[in-house]
């Protein structure tokens, strides 16, 4: 079996923590280097996990021919931008959710993919997950009756204005963050789109209006 080698564009707490290190597991990867705007933090992240390569940019990355695909888990408004650069490097590429802001720049992304030949995944752990693989199974054969609804809650209390999710010039809020994993699973059960959609929001006074 042919190894996969993975470039990581940043160095952020969740790639750190829970996705390099299963990476690491696996006999069929090999993480061959990181990337951080500052080389000082890419050496310490490479040091601290164990990687041979830290680059002080993501173009330097990016341009390494011994990295086959890259994982961008960057903040929301860069993963179309980076995502874009390394297929365009000629890099496959596993981008975390949101894969786009929006459908204008989703078809960006198509673009590049086809236009450079490589593969674009959306990482939702939820579509692999043996969990939701066999929830799907239920809902699809019939066993547990006819599907009619589908009702989710997911939730968390982070008032930080300056955190970065909850920051809308930078991709933040909560449907971005954690509301769009209902509306995958959603999709996902049914098989199809919504004809319509309604919404609620309760919007935190101390956070900036939405447009």
């Amino acid at each position: 079996m042919k190894t996969v080698r993975w470039g990581v564009l940043g160095v952020s707490k969740f790639a750190m923590t829970k996705v390099i290190p299963a990476m690491k597991s696996c006999t069929g990867a090999r993480i061959t280097a990181i990337a951080s705007r500052d080389a000082g933090r890419a050496q310490a992240a490479a040091s601290q996990i164990g990687i041979d390569k830290a680059y002080g940019s993501y173009e330097q990355m990016l341009a390494d021919p011994d990295i086959d695909v890259i994982y961008n888990p960057l903040p929301n408004h860069l993963h179309v931008p980076w995502s874009v650069e390394a297929a365009n490097a000629g890099k496959h590429v596993l981008c975390e959710k949101p894969v786009g802001m929006n459908t204008k720049e989703v078809r960006e992304l198509i673009a590049a993919r086809d236009r450079n030949n490589v593969q674009i995944a959306e990482a939702f752990m939820v579509r692999t997950h043996p969990q939701w693989v066999r929830a799907v199974e239920l809902a699809k054969s019939g066993a547990i009756g006819e599907l009619r609804a589908v009702q989710t809650a997911f939730g968390y209390f982070n008032r930080d204005g300056n955190n970065i999710r909850n920051k809308l010039d930078l991709g933040g809020g909560a449907l971005m963050d954690i509301g769009c994993y209902g509306v995958y699973v959603s999709r996902w059960l049914f098989g199809g789109e919504p004809r319509r959609v309604i919404a609620v929001t309760d919007r935190d006074p101390d956070f900036r209006p939405i447009a």
